[in-house]
């Protein structure tokens, strides 16, 4: 599940909490400060929104053109939502959201797309500058081709920039200082391209690939440049619903720098959240907050959907109750901006 692609989480409602990524467009009004929450969902045709600051942060619902969305950005300069359409198989952009949110509005209009066609089963997008990623998870109706595609936002839609087909299942993705960093899924391994805006179109390999000790598969994935925090989510079985799991690895750059390509990261150099009382069973989208250490997960299979939240691990493994958790049917992107 964001971005500077520091995905970050938060939320809260009656039951409730909320998930969140930081943004780099800090364009708001001075001395103005905003913590929000934006999730996509893959069931309900609906994005949210909450204002985290609010007394009483509540999530705020809009109709959107596709019932089935995977990933989800806010763009503050041009005052705009990004999604990946699984519906449409397309980039979508729903302007004005500022006009939308303090009116009555219930639904948001289309503003701009990408082409459609160009990818079919986005999984995940990821924002930097003007430029915008999607994952293309295999699937028969893609070929079981897996890809990354890189856009970029013009003034009246995207360009598509460059095409990467890449040998291994793909899900979460992050970039840090140009080096994007990829799950790779029906594995517990992740895989990093060093300067992937300058790769080449076609093939891509990646530069290095470690396996995460005692993690099943991965799925979410967020990294935190500021603290230096990797966080990664294990779903597990996909049909269970008390075997996923949060790792966080600290001091990362200096873990993953010294694990040899085909390595594993001990289970020593992580501190993980599983078992019955967390809640997890496929959480496929993950936020980390920098300014209060929190961790948000988009929980797909419990109840439905849910967003959790949870205190920073402090110990090698534990079964923590989350913070927070609020029912949110079929969530499966999230994306925080502070300002």
């Amino acid at each position: 599940m964001r971005k500077k692609l520091l995905l970050a989480g938060l939320f809260c409602g009656i039951l409730g909490f909320v998930s969140c990524s930081s943004d780099d467009d800090s364009n708001g009004n001075p001395g103005s400060a905003k913590l929000e929450l934006f999730t996509s969902s893959n069931t309900s045709g609906t994005i949210t929104y909450t204002d985290l600051l609010a007394s009483m942060p509540m999530a705020k619902t809009f109709t959107v053109g596709s019932l089935d969305a995977d990933g989800i950005y806010y763009n503050n300069t041009r005052d705009e939502v990004i999604i990946a359409s699984r519906t449409n198989n397309r980039l979508e952009v729903y302007g004005n959201f500022r006009n939308a949110l303090s009116s009555s509005a219930t639904s948001l209009t289309m503003t701009a797309s990408s082409t459609t066609g160009d990818f079919t089963n986005a999984r995940e997008i990821a924002v930097v500058g003007d430029r915008v990623v999607v994952v293309q998870d295999q699937a028969e109706i893609n070929g079981n081709t897996n890809k990354l595609l890189v856009y970029q936002r013009t003034t009246s839609g995207f360009t598509l920039e460059k095409t990467f087909t890449v040998g291994f299942k793909l899900w979460g993705i992050t970039v840090s200082n140009g080096n994007l960093y990829a799950v790779v899924d029906l594995s517990s391994d992740i895989a990093v391209f060093n300067s992937f805006f300058s790769k080449p179109n076609g093939t891509l390999v990646a530069d290095k690939r470690v396996s995460i000790e005692g993690l099943t598969r991965t799925h979410g994935i967020a990294y935190s440049e500021q603290d230096n925090v990797m966080v990664l989510t294990d779903v597990g079985l996909a049909a269970s619903a008390t075997d996923g799991g949060i790792v966080v690895i600290e001091n990362f750059n200096s873990v993953f720098s010294s694990t040899a390509s085909g390595g594993s990261i001990a289970l020593s150099k992580q501190k993980r959240i599983y078992g019955p009382n967390s809640l997890l069973g496929n959480p496929v989208d993950v936020s980390y907050d920098e300014q209060t250490n929190k961790i948000y997960v988009a929980e797909r299979l419990n109840g439905g959907g849910q967003v959790l939240s949870f205190a920073y691990p402090t110990s090698a493994q534990s079964d923590a109750m989350p913070l927070t958790a609020r029912l949110e049917p079929g969530v499966t992107g999230i994306y925080l901006r502070r300002e």
